[in-house]
């Protein structure tokens, strides 16, 4: 653990030009710095029971209690910290395929968000004591603070195996003594994604994240709305050196946003669940829309590529076991670029000639829409994979979208110019000059 006092909050805006006193934002790592217990794991023998009957064995750690929700897995090999505090994991039961968990510790500054949102953790082995200079503690210390069961010794390889071959399953985890109550709780459980999850992890009022902001010559940079849908604060820090961010609900409509902040732009984030959800992703999806019809510039990312889709008329589907990784490789149907990315998601925009590709045996889709765009699309990203839709920009409109994450904590930064591409966009809108997102807007 690091010596002397640890600095607290998340501030997107310090060290942006022009920015005096920007607001501070609790950051997950908080609560761990704030807690004086640090007890060592119980070493409980645990169950984890998926819906199909399988059970596995383990030792609990973290929380105690009972663990329920949707059992996903990620494959990076680092970047633990982010993906616990990733709010597009609300909902689910998180099994981590590297088989060492938390070797360098929890650090204070690289969360995503105020909170850990899996309901539960699973892992091969969870490292006990971390090695890092700056680690102020273990995952297990991590999800004490935050009241979050995990369960270690898991043959974690057969685990994802089992999720591969037959999908995402719910399930539920806790001490084996309990084992007819988690029997009990999994017979009732519901899939999580029918929840408004959306309106779980959204901000709860609008805020300017940093006011004042200017670019290195002293100009005003231009003001953003971001349609909080989950985002991830990487994601707002990478806005804030190129915008000034109003940072809003989801559940905030285009004419309240534009009323109250006046706007250049409209950017939806990333977020859990179900895009089609008839609650808060319904809301954030309309005023996409209307910010196109406006002929506004519009960047969506992951949840928000989702929702564009959904308003050009096209279905969203459940995947099969989803992207949840920093390897996903990404081609450019424009330029033929593949760039490798960071994802996170379970669900996907349906191809407009192919249809549904790598579905979940639920079959959970959409209903057939039309498009409330006013415009057409083209699909400009696909993944290498699986060839499901990775991003589409819109004809003759400053708007495009993205599934994969550009800011890419952890992972490779081959996406982060997309960023770079949408503040040239909205500056060639706001010179007169606008640039369709289909030609280019500024490179990619």
């Amino acid at each position: 653990m690091s010596d002397g006092a640890v600095r607290q909050g998340f501030s997107p805006g310090e060290g942006v030009p022009g920015v005096s006193n920007p607001p501070v934002f609790p950051d997950a790592t908080d609560e761990l710095l704030e807690s004086a217990i640090r007890d060592a794991p119980s070493d409980v023998r645990g169950i984890l029971i998926l819906a199909d009957g399988t059970r596995y064995e383990g030792v609990l750690f973290g929380a105690e209690g009972i663990a329920e929700g949707e059992l996903v897995f990620t494959t990076g090999m680092a970047g633990y910290q982010e993906s616990l505090t990733d709010p597009s994991f609300a909902g689910q039961v998180l099994t981590f395929t590297w088989p060492l968990l938390g070797n360098y510790g929890i650090i204070p500054g690289i969360s995503e968000s105020s909170r850990v949102h899996p309901r539960g953790v699973v892992c091969k082995q969870m490292m006990r004591v971390p090695d890092h200079r700056d680690s102020v503690g273990s995952v297990h210390d991590f999800l004490v603070s935050h009241g979050i069961p995990g369960i270690e010794g898991v043959d974690t390889r057969d685990l994802t195996r089992r999720v591969r071959e037959y999908g995402t399953l719910l399930c539920v985890f806790g001490p084996a003594d309990r084992e007819s109550e988690m029997e009990a709780i999994l017979s009732k459980m519901t899939p999580p994604d029918r929840g408004d999850l959306v309106q779980s992890v959204t901000i709860e009022k609008s805020v300017i994240a940093n006011p004042g902001a200017t670019d290195s010559d002293g100009q005003k940079l231009p003001r953003l709305a971001v349609l909080d849908c989950g985002i991830k604060y990487n994601i707002v820090r990478e806005l804030c050196k190129r915008f000034e961010v109003v940072w809003c609900p989801a559940s905030m409509t285009f004419d309240e946003i534009m009323d109250q902040w006046s706007p250049d732009a409209l950017f939806a984030s990333n977020g859990p669940g179900d895009p089609a959800h008839e609650g808060t992703a319904t809301v954030a999806r309309e005023s996409l829309a209307a910010a196109v019809r406006a002929d506004m510039p519009v960047m969506g990312i992951c949840l928000g590529h989702q929702l564009m889709g959904l308003a050009a008329g096209l279905r969203t589907y459940k995947l099969r076991y989803g992207h949840r990784g920093s390897n996903q490789p990404v081609v450019d149907l424009v330029t033929g670029k593949v760039n490798i990315t960071s994802q996170n998601h379970g669900f996907a925009v349906e191809d407009p000639s192919k249809g549904m590709l790598a579905p979940h045996p639920s079959g959970a889709c959409s209903e057939q829409g039309s498009n409330i765009l006013d415009a057409e699309f083209t699909v400009r990203h696909v993944n290498a994979n699986d060839r499901t839709v990775e991003g589409l920009d819109l004809v003759g409109k400053p708007a495009f979208t993205i599934q994969f994450h550009p800011e890419a904590c952890p992972g490779p930064h081959d996406a982060a110019r997309l960023f770079d591409r949408f503040a040239d966009i909205v500056a060639d809108h706001l010179s007169g000059d606008p640039q369709p997102a289909i030609i280019g807007g500024g490179g990619s």
